[in-house]
């Protein structure tokens, strides 16, 4: 395989709450930050923030930062890359948790990849993996399915659905939903699944708050909680 003299794109985890960086981020974190003037970020002002909190002496009017969210056109993404091009390293920043795991990330990495850019991604909080991790579910056999319906039938076939896959193929099925919309979900949950149906609500992730608890259906509608504007994680093993 030719070697060539491109820069290289960095995937940056960030934190996933308002705590210390380097608390639960590692020192390649750090080390990254401060040799990288180039980013792809999701939001400019939070970005500048978290890399000010990680090295706050770096210069950030020496920053070069562009937009990578669900209003950047398409076609303007591949230029992103070009200091990569010119032998610059990249940086890939989330507004939390890692780069191209339920972000638009992947987008550019995919590039990158056409492009022959080596892309490197370093070691930070994965929601979804860390939820997985502390369930007790099924962590062999997984499958993230992101954001469930918003209209209220649709939502129900959806739980359904995936209730049946994961007892058909031993399967835990993990998804999301819009924090201020997570109380309204997880009553979803409870009355549409079976009694037995275990149910993994983590919220807060690595947070003061943190919650992480594993239930069956059943045992939660004993429970009361309060979830709203909470990030979360809800996890169904039948």
């Amino acid at each position: 395989m030719e070697t060539n003299t491109f820069g290289k794109l960095y995937l940056i985890p960030t934190t996933l709450g308002d705590n210390e960086p380097l608390e639960v981020l590692p020192i390649s974190i750090k080390r990254a930050i401060e040799n990288i003037n180039y980013y792809i970020v999701e939001n400019e002002k939070t970005a500048r923030a978290f890399i000010k909190k990680i090295s706050s002496g770096k210069s950030q009017s020496g920053l070069n930062i562009e937009s990578l969210n669900k209003f950047t056109e398409p076609e303007i993404i591949p230029t992103f890359l070009q200091p990569c091009l010119e032998g610059k390293d990249v940086g890939v920043i989330s507004e939390a948790g890692c780069p191209g795991v339920a972000d638009p990330g992947a987008d550019v990495v995919r590039i990158a990849h056409e492009k022959n850019i080596k892309v490197v991604p370093l070691v930070g909080p994965s929601s979804i993996l860390l939820a997985l991790m502390a369930s007790g579910l099924n962590g062999q056999n997984f499958a993230f399915n992101g954001y469930l319906p918003i209209e209220a039938s649709e939502r129900k076939s959806a739980i359904k659905r995936l209730e049946k896959l994961s007892k058909e193929s031993k399967q835990s099925q993990l998804f999301i939903e819009t924090p201020y919309r997570n109380d309204k979900l997880f009553s979803e949950l409870i009355k549409t699944l079976n009694a037995l149906t275990r149910v993994c609500v983590a919220c807060d992730i690595t947070l003061p708050t943190e919650f992480i608890a594993t239930k069956t259906a059943k045992e939660w509608a004993q429970e009361k909680l309060d979830l709203h504007k909470r990030p979360t994680i809800f996890i169904i093993q039948s």
